[in-house]
């Protein structure tokens, strides 16, 4: 997916919604963008917040337009909390739990290993990022990636990484077992879930 410049989106939506833009770099320049005389900010309408919390959640993960849209109509015409089964959707993507696994640093490396065969299911080689796992899914690397250059600092990166709670990690085998229902706290999204769906329902 064409991103374009991710500092200029990030500042613009008021949300770090890249791994480059989660640095105190991004900190720093936002705040010298912001200096200088103030301007009295421009009062936004119902739909122009709905919006910005549509396009925070979907570079958040990653997704076209069209991708997210079709996550929202599967959310909300399943029975149930639709912003909770949203969250679900999005975290349960097979590069998604690359990401959180630790597999891979940024959201990018993840979709790349996905697709790329570098990553098993079950011991078997899937190759759609947007694949949905499944609660004991294990996912894996495969035999013949183990020494290319995106696991080079995996043993260290285990180490340090925060796995969620639905996610356990095998360090040695280099196995990452879904262990319950993928989801995020409200407090760790950096959107607005409701104003999402409330966006999508007019």
């Amino acid at each position: 997916m064409k991103i374009g410049p991710k500092y200029k989106i990030a500042r613009r939506l008021g949300a770090p919604v890249f791994e480059k833009t989660q640095t105190q770099k991004f900190v720093l320049r936002s705040e010298q963008k912001g200096g200088g005389k103030s301007r009295k900010p421009r009062a936004q309408s119902d739909y122009g917040l709905g919006m910005i919390e549509k396009q925070k959640a979907r570079y958040s993960y990653g997704v076209t337009s069209k991708q997210f849209s079709n996550y929202v109509t599967k959310a909300t015409e399943k029975k149930g909390n639709s912003g909770e089964i949203l969250v679900n959707l999005l975290e349960s993507r097979f590069d998604n739990v690359a990401l959180r696994s630790g597999f891979a640093t940024t959201r990018q490396a993840a979709r790349q290993m996905t697709s790329h065969g570098h990553l098993l299911i079950n011991g078997k080689i899937v190759t759609i990022p947007s694949y949905q796992v499944k609660v004991g899914d294990i996912i894996s690397m495969r035999e013949g990636s183990k020494k290319k250059a995106i696991f080079r600092d995996l043993d260290e990166r285990i180490k340090t990484i925060k796995i969620p709670a639905w996610i356990k990690l095998d360090a040695e085998k280099k196995e990452a077992r879904v262990d319950g229902m993928p989801y995020m706290a409200a407090t760790e999204l950096m959107f607005n879930v409701g104003a999402v769906l409330e966006f999508y329902s007019r």
